[in-house]
């Protein structure tokens, strides 16, 4: 479906899809003090939680916005150029914002520079800098038929790879499999992820699966487009989502679920879960004209890097100023506030909405200016 000046139709509900993910991610991101909901902790290993859903949802609406994207005629100098300076500015950012302050707390109560050498080089920017720059270049180069074809090549060259190349029975294990050996051997452990003892869950080798997130979702974006907005549309998505959902339970007892480990299985779990739930995102916006919080997740869905960026940065400050030994202010605050308002579950998401309203609300100033953060 295309409008009268000959460009794609914009889908309120693909905005909405967006902004309504950066809202949980920083929900799941910044749990308050106390025992979060089960649901809102990602899993251990092997299983499911709604907190594992958010982040690849987020690369789910990274490949809807690449439809939009990649149907504007661009030569391919200009195409490369901007695909490459965008993956490697979002990389950098990540990269930074790891770093950042740049300063951090001694055992002895002072301050020094945190050393380059420690410091986290893969991670969430990271992971989706990579996974849109491979997705990028798929997408510019194959048919959608073709992409599909890839698609299933990356899930199963992964398998492969982790079955092949990993020591016997640790294929699906955390710290020896193919993948953390690799990250291991090419990165070294200081510039990995520094609580889970040399496990990255970004890691490079996991960047192969992920990015099919973001092929399925910038093949579900040309499909909507194509099929427009009706409830014929909603119900393909429905049936395509559920098949999908039904392929990763199939696949579990040989490939099993697990979001650390960005398996196969999980991809598909994952993948039909958000077709489901954007197709039902289309059907209340899009047919019925629903119209409770279009305002406010479209508002998300405009500026979801900024958001995230200061929600991942403001976190950070607020920990640095200890309130007492080895509490910062964050912390302080979910104990001393919330945990006395509603201990346990309810008052640590309570502290977590009410953050993520304050990063809301820098968005929404961020928005009424006109400022958008383009990379």
């Amino acid at each position: 479906m295309t409008s009268v000046a000959g460009k794609p139709e914009r889908f309120a509900s693909l905005d909405m899809f967006r902004g309504a993910t950066i809202f949980l991610m920083i929900v799941v991101n910044t749990a308050g003090a106390g025992t979060p909901f089960t649901q809102l902790v990602h899993a251990p290993w092997i299983g499911f939680t709604l907190a594992d859903l958010v982040y690849p949802s987020f690369l789910f609406a990274v490949g809807n916005a690449m439809s939009f994207a990649l149907t504007r005629p661009m030569p391919d100098g200009v195409f490369l150029r901007r695909l490459f300076k965008r993956a490697a500015l979002i990389f950098l950012l990540g990269f930074l914002m790891y770093w950042f302050p740049f300063v951090t707390h001694d055992a002895d109560g002072g301050w020094s520079v945190k050393p380059f050498a420690e410091t986290r080089v893969t991670g969430v920017l990271q992971r989706i800098a990579l996974c849109y720059l491979l997705a990028g270049l798929l997408a510019r180069y194959l048919s959608p038929k073709w992409l599909l074809v890839a698609a299933v090549a990356l899930l199963g060259g992964y398998w492969a790879v982790l079955v092949g190349f990993s020591p016997p029975g640790e294929a699906f294990g955390r710290y020896r499999n193919a993948g953390t050996l690799l990250d291991l051997w090419l990165i070294g452990p200081n510039h990995l992820y520094h609580k889970d003892h040399g496990f990255d869950p970004e890691g490079l080798l996991g960047t192969l699966p992920a990015t099919v997130n973001v092929i399925a979702g910038y093949l579900a974006g040309l499909a909507i487009q194509r099929w427009g907005k009706h409830a014929a549309t909603v119900a393909r998505m429905m049936a395509i989502g559920a098949a999908l959902i039904l392929a990763a339970l199939l696949l579990a007892p040989v490939f099993p679920i697990a979001k650390k480990l960005w398996t196969g299985s999980f991809v598909l779990l994952t993948v039909g879960l958000d077709m489901i739930l954007l197709g039902a995102v289309i059907w209340l916006v899009e047919i019925r004209g629903a119209r409770v919080g279009r305002a406010f997740l479209q508002m998300l869905g405009r500026n979801p890097l900024a958001i995230y960026l200061f929600s991942e940065l403001l976190v950070v400050v607020l920990q640095l100023i200890h309130v007492r030994r080895g509490v910062g202010l964050y912390d302080w605050i979910g104990e001393t506030w919330f945990q006395a308002l509603a201990p346990g579950p309810v008052g640590s998401l309570l502290c977590a909405l009410a953050y993520t309203l304050v990063c809301c609300a820098f968005g929404w100033m961020l928005d009424r200016r006109g400022i958008i953060l383009k990379v």
